[in-house]
Formats: structure tokens, C-alpha cells, sequence
């Protein structure tokens, strides 16, 4: 929990709220903004498809290696060298999905091996916290004025704090190995899925990323456009973490869902009605219930996905999980130079992040109906559950 919320909830989503005060700041564009969240997104690619690609025997070297980088690069940011931003987000990028998908994959791993399958959920409420926890100081910041390299080099001690607290876990007396009849127990099952249901799960997975990254990206500069002048607008990103939390929490008691598919069915269509509300109720209420949404599935989806991971490729889960998050890190490259482009395109800012979050709200539609469809042609059969 806490490797996610330093890598994912600091390294990753910090930018969010601190960007509106970089843009008060006079430091950097909108059309600049959307590189730089393009850049982290493009680095967390890089790292996804190392972890496919790179095999590595003792992930939690390389889960240590994401953390120190990922304070390392946050802290970075608060030095006004503007032109090594983009080399600083991409690199916090690569660091961040080296963090997730071999904690992941570690922590899956290990509450199995322990036998508390239905506790791994729990990590994924990290981002959540991380999220909140950002928010919550990013608003504060705002409240007393503080300049946004104040708020990276706060970020970046924060992370450095929670790197030292958790270092001690990622060592190799708190590393179980599986047995030889647990790999054997999965032999039959590994031949069984095809690289085409494999595809399909990764292509389903990455249109997630696209679906939810402009309002991950811009939801506090979304508000402002919206709601200008409200006491609350600093408050949404924190309430999407709430809703992250709350999320995971439900996730961890679904762990015995026949076909966790249909998990991510509704996962979608709540995320997809979450995009799109702040735009068909764009008041005070429907940017809360949103941004809740919007959260509520977040890290839900990445656990269910994960799971279907080890599902049907259980003697490649690392790379599998790293071909997901692959194909979820180019979803996640397109949404802000797509709302940069529309905002520079359209009469006003606020129409052109509507029509980038109704686009977006439509993707996860269509990705709600590929695991329907994935269901129907790759069915989980009673016996393959015993």
C-alpha cells in the first residue's frame, strides 16, 4: 500500500493538483502541461514494456530501485530548470511502473503463497491514499499561497519518508518461494488460454487508461473552468482518492466472483457515467459525485485485471501484467495532447474538455463491451474453477 501511494499517488499524481498552481505560477502552459503529463505517461510505457520484456528474478531490487527514483525525480521538479521537466516526469514514469507492476505481481504472489488471497485487493487502495493525501496538502498549499516548486520539494520529502518506512518489507527473509507442486498444480491451466483471449484482455485494459487519464489529469483545472470561483474546487481530487480507497476495499471482497469480468463490466460503465456527470451536471453536487465514480473503480479495475492475469497466464504473470499495463500507459498517452488539442480547437476551454470527456466516456463503453464479448467466446467453465 504504501509502495503504490509513494510511486503511484505522489510519483504519478501529484502533478494533478499542484497543476494549477504551476499555471497560476506563470510557469508553464496548458498545451505545455499536457506534454509534461504526456511525458510521465510515455515513461510509465517504457517501464511496463521493460517489465514484458526483461525478466527479473528478484523484483523487489527493481521495486526499491522505482522507489528512491521516484523521490528523486519528484524533488526534481521543484528546481525551476522548466526544460528537464519533461526527462524528470518521463523518467518518474518509467520508476512508477516498475513499482506497481512488480509489487504487484510481488504482493499477489506472497498473500497467496500465505494464503489471504482476498487481502491482496488492499494494496490498491495506495494510490487512493497517496492521492488524498496530495489533494489534501495541495489544497492547503493553495489556501496559503505557496508557490508549486514548494509543493514538489514537500512531495518529494514526503516520499522520501514513506520509501524509508517501507524499505524494510522488500528484503528477501519476507520473500516466500513457491513450491514445486504449486507451479505444477497451474501447468494445465497455463496451455489452456489462447494469445488471442490475451490480446483482447490487454487491448480491453488499455482503453481504461485513455478512459479515465483527462480527468486524472486536468480535474482540478476542469473545476475551475466550470465552478470558477467556488470554496470547494481543490476538493474533487481528494474526493476521486476517497473514492479510490473505497473502491479497493470493495474490490478485496469480490476476490470469489466466478467470472471477474463481469466485475470489470460494471467497473466501466460506473467510470464512464463518473466522466461524463461533471458534464451533464455541472454543479457543485455533480463534479463530487464524478470525481467518486471516476474512483471507485480506478484501482478496482487494475485488480481485477491483474487477477484475470494470473488467471490465464499464470507461469508469465509478470510479464503478462506487463503487457497490461503496457497497453494501459498508451491509452493513457493519448488523453492529454487529445484535450490539449480540443481545448486550442473549440470556441471555449470548458467545451473542449467536455467533448474530450464525452469521447472518453464513450471508449469505456466500448471497452465494457469487449469483456462481454471475451465472455461469450472464452467462458469459464465449472470444472476449471475446481
Amino acid at each position: 500500500m504504501i509502495a503504490l501511494a509513494t510511486a503511484m499517488g505522489i510519483g504519478r499524481f501529484a502533478f494533478t493538483p499542484l497543476l494549477p498552481m504551476m499555471l497560476h505560477d506563470g510557469v508553464i502552459s496548458l498545451k505545455v502541461a499536457s506534454w509534461l503529463a504526456s511525458a510521465n505517461y510515455i515513461g510509465y510505457l517504457v517501464g511496463a514494456i521493460f517489465c514484458v520484456f526483461v525478466p527479473f528474478s528478484k523484483p523487489t531490487v527493481l521495486i526499491r530501485i522505482g522507489l528512491v527514483s521516484t523521490l528523486l525525480f519528484t524533488l526534481g521538479m521543484a528546481v525551476p530548470w522548466d526544460t528537464f521537466w519533461p526527462f524528470l516526469r518521463f523518467w518518474a514514469g518509467v520508476a512508477s511502473a516498475l513499482v506497481f507492476v512488480y509489487t504487484s505481481g510481488w504482493c499477489l504472489s506472497q498473500v497467496a503463497l500465505r494464503g489471504h488471497s482476498s487481502l491482496a485487493a488492499l494494496i490498491y487502495t495506495g494510490p487512493g491514499a497517496g492521492i488524498v493525501l496530495t489533494g489534501l496538502a495541495a489544497s492547503l498549499m493553495v489556501a496559503q499561497d505557496w508557490r508549486s516548486g514548494s509543493g514538489w520539494l514537500t512531495f518529494g520529502f514526503l516520499a522520501l519518508g514513506l520509501t524509508v518506512l517501507i524499505w524494510p518489507v522488500f528484503s528477501a527473509r519476507n520473500t516466500l518461494s513457491s513450491s514445486a507442486k504449486n507451479q505444477a498444480n497451474h501447468t494445465t491451466t497455463a496451455s489452456e488460454h489462447s494469445s488471442t483471449e490475451v490480446a483482447l484482455l490487454a487491448m480491453a485494459y488499455g482503453i481504461a487508461g485513455f478512459g479515465y487519464i483527462i480527468t486524472a489529469t486536468f480535474l482540478p483545472v476542469i473545476a475551475r473552468q466550470v465552478l470558477a470561483g467556488s470554496a470547494w474546487l481543490d476538493m474533487f481530487w481528494p474526493i476521486l482518492g476517497v473514492g479510490v480507497i473505497l473502491g479497493a476495499l470493495f474490490a478485496s471482497r469480490m476476490s470469489q466472483v466466478r467470472d471477474l469480468r463481469m466485475m470489470l463490466i460494471a467497473c466501466y460503465l460506473i467510470q464512464a457515467v463518473g466522466v461524463a456527470m461533471s458534464q451533464f451536471f455541472p454543479t457543485l453536487l455533480g463534479f463530487a459525485l464524478g470525481s467518486l465514480l471516476v474512483g471507485l473503480p480506478f484501482t478496482a479495475i487494475t485488480y481485477f485485471a491483474m487477477q484475470e492475469a494470473r488467471r490465464i497466464r499464470p507461469h508469465h504473470v509478470a510479464s503478462t501484467m506487463g503487457l497490461l499495463t503496457a497497453m494501459y500507459g498508451l491509452g493513457q498517452i493519448v488523453g492529454p495532447p487529445l484535450a490539449s488539442y480540443l481545448v486550442s480547437h473549440t470556441a471555449t476551454t470548458s467545451a473542449g474538455f467536455a467533448l474530450g470527456l464525452n469521447i472518453a466516456a464513450g471508449s469505456l463503453l466500448v471497452g465494457s463491451v469487449m469483456f462481454v464479448m471475451l465472455i461469450r467466446v472464452y467462458p469459464i467453465s465449472r470444472k476449471k474453477l475446481k
